[in-house]
């Protein structure tokens, strides 16, 4: 049998995501998608999930509201949800969606409000389960409607922080959105460093998932594509904030990145996303700024630790970047780190640990939460990798 020198012949599997009815794209296409949407999935009343910053200050919520009540869908609107998700918002979140007799949700805005919508999307179906003791009932949909790029919208986890201050994640198929609008007009209010920083983390998911386990070889290529995109338009959109080609192409990479598939049990997530779970709730570290902390320190360790099937992936991504080969994979893949080091300085993105205030003396306790202590070496690289970030 002949093959490939050095290739792994790749293996896996692949099946889209249950829920999802609809993605639409392209700048005011809220206006249509909106209504299109409730359509297809026959729903009477909406709950608008959003942050208050969102809410006072641009007229973003105020546009969707106007949609929902041209269509005899507007139930309320709550705007209790802070960043990392605090549970207090999702109890409250609960009661409001029952209060008004909503049937769907349209969260509006980043990560916080569209996993906080998951969130009470699952409490409401915890409590029913309780209510009847038939059958199981079913779940409340959402439609997405992101103003940021941390692509919270195509997975089917709900994160949240609960009262002691730790990370927990609810997940089941169903809790994926349904509908998900990327209008690239209502990003134009969202702060650049949120926009930019949000963009680095669709780049952590990107990147992460060529060497993630379970990740199928179509999804790993586009995130390699996606790769290319985040490079190119995050740097046009910070030389103008007001360009729409290069938001709607980043918001269109930033759904590559995190390509929706239907996950039977969540495989461990790559260790720049560890780290930055541990290190975004315990010290209000925004997410995207952790990616722009770990992601290209992680990657560099790669070249020593990954395999050589996934080392190739990695080096692979310079073609799609049309940067010259270093001659080595090894050489590659150090390649792309420095270039994502560059890319987070370009941006204005250039973050350290002991600006968030993390005490040095952490050092040791956020490695042990990250990888445990059982293999020593690695213990001690992810070690080196938190000091160079100090």
């Amino acid at each position: 049998m002949m093959t490939t020198v050095n290739e792994t012949v790749p293996a896996g599997s692949y099946a889209y995501t249950e829920t999802l009815k609809g993605i639409y794209y392209g700048p005011n296409c809220v206006e249509t998608a909106l209504p299109k949407l409730l359509d297809t999935l026959g729903a009477k009343r909406a709950l608008i999930v959003t942050g208050k910053s969102l809410r006072n200050k641009t007229g973003i919520v105020q546009k969707i509201e106007n949609i929902l009540k041209k269509t005899n869908a507007f139930g309320a609107t709550f705007s209790e949800i802070g960043e990392h998700t605090p549970e207090a918002g999702i109890e409250n979140g609960v009661s409001k969606f029952r209060e008004v007799d909503a049937d769907i949700i349209v969260s509006v805005g980043g990560g916080s409000p569209i996993d906080a919508s998951k969130a009470i999307i699952f409490r409401l179906q915890q409590q029913g389960a309780q209510e009847t003791s038939d059958e199981e009932p079913e779940f409340f949909q959402q439609i997405a409607i992101p103003t940021t790029l941390s692509a919270a919208e195509y997975t089917s986890g709900a994160g949240y922080t609960n009262k002691q201050g730790d990370k927990v994640l609810h997940s089941h198929q169903k809790l994926s959105p349904a509908g998900i609008i990327l209008d690239a007009e209502l990003t134009l209010s969202t702060p650049e460093q949120l926009w930019l920083s949000t963009g680095m983390r669709a780049l952590d998911h990107a990147v992460e998932s060529l060497y993630r386990p379970g990740v199928p070889l179509p999804v790993k290529k586009l995130c390699q594509a996606a790769i290319a995109d985040l490079f190119r338009f995050l740097v046009l959109s910070k030389k103008d904030s007001k360009d729409l080609v290069a938001r709607q192409r980043l918001q269109v990479a930033s759904w590559m990145s995190l390509w929706p598939r239907k996950v039977e049990n969540h495989s461990s997530l790559g260790l720049s996303h560890t780290l930055g779970h541990k290190l975004g709730a315990t010290y209000g570290i925004p997410h995207g700024i952790t990616s722009c902390l770990t992601l290209a320190a992680v990657v560099n360790l790669q070249a020593e630790i990954a395999s050589q099937e996934d080392k190739e992936y990695l080096a692979e991504t310079l073609l799609y970047l049309r940067e010259p080969s270093t001659g080595t994979v090894d050489g590659d893949v150090r390649k792309l780190s420095s270039m994502i080091t560059s890319l987070v300085q370009g941006l204005g993105l250039q973050k350290t640990l002991s600006q968030y205030g993390v005490p040095t003396t952490d050092i040791e306790q956020i490695a042990i939460r990250a990888v445990g202590q059982e293999n020593q070496e690695l213990f001690s690289k992810v070690k080196v990798i938190l000091e160079s970030i100090y």
